[in-house]
C-alpha cells in the first residue's frame, strides 16, 4: 500500500539489457523485496508465504508513474500479476497495460483500503475478480463493482492487443481506402524507385 510507486522501481533500468521478457518477473519490484545483500527482505508484503503467488496487487495511488516504460508492465505480469488494484495510475502505465494484457481497477481509495485490510487479516486471502461481470469478491464475500472501458473490457476478454482489434475493422478500412482512392488517386500513386 505504497503511493507514487514508479516504473523505475517495479523495473530497474539496468535489468533492462540482457534479459528476454519473461524473465523480468525475478526483477519486478526487486529494490522492495530484496535486501541490499540480495537476501529476500521478509517484511516484504510480497515475499511472506501466504501472498508469494498473489497474482492481483492492491496498491495505494499513482502507482506506475514515471517514465514509459513497457518493461515495468512485462515484469509485472512475468512475475505473475493479472491485475492491479488502485486509486489510480501513470497515464503511460494505463495504456502499456491494457495494449499487454494486464487489468488495471481504479477504485476510490476509500474501497481500496478496506480490500487490502482484509487480505491482510483473512486467513485465506483470496479474492476473485471477474472482468465479465465488473465485480471484485473479498476475501469476506463482499462484492465491489468496478468500471472498464467497454472496448478495452472486450479486448482484454478476447485477448485482443491494438493491432488485433483494428483488425477487426479490417473490410472498413478495405471500403474506406477504395472510397478514398476513387476521390484522391494522387495519394495512392508510388513514384517508381
Amino acid at each position: 500500500m505504497r503511493a507514487n510507486i514508479d516504473t523505475d522501481v517495479i523495473i530497474p533500468v539496468k535489468r533492462l539489457i540482457g534479459y528476454q521478457r519473461h524473465e523480468l518477473g525475478a526483477f519486478a519490484l526487486e529494490g522492495y523485496r530484496f535486501r541490499l545483500d540480495g537476501s529476500e527482505n521478509p517484511d516484504f508484503v510480497l515475499n511472506q508465504p501466504r501472498f508469494r503467488d498473489a497474482k492481483v496487487l492492491v496498491t495505494a495511488e499513482n502507482f506506475g508513474c514515471g517514465s514509459s516504460r513497457e518493461a515495468a508492465v512485462w515484469a509485472l505480469m512475468a512475475y505473475g500479476f493479472r491485475c492491479i488494484i488502485a486509486p489510480g495510475f501513470g497515464d503511460i502505465f494505463t495504456n502499456n497495460a491494457f495494449q499487454n494484457g494486464l487489468l488495471l481497477i481504479r477504485l476510490p481509495r476509500e474501497a481500496v483500503d478496506p480490500i487490502a485490510e482484509e487480505l491482510a487479516s483473512a486467513p485465506s486471502p483470496a479474492m476473485t475478480v471477474d472482468l465479465e461481470s465488473c465485480t471484485i469478491t473479498t476475501p469476506a464475500g463482499r462484492t465491489i463493482a468496478f468500471e472498464i472501458d467497454g472496448e478495452r473490457r472486450q479486448a482484454l476478454l478476447e485477448g485482443r492487443d491494438e493491432i488485433a482489434m483494428t483488425l477487426l475493422r479490417d473490410a472498413d478500412i478495405a471500403a474506406f481506402q477504395n472510397r478514398d482512392r476513387a476521390v484522391r488517386p494522387w495519394i495512392y500513386q508510388t513514384t517508381p524507385g
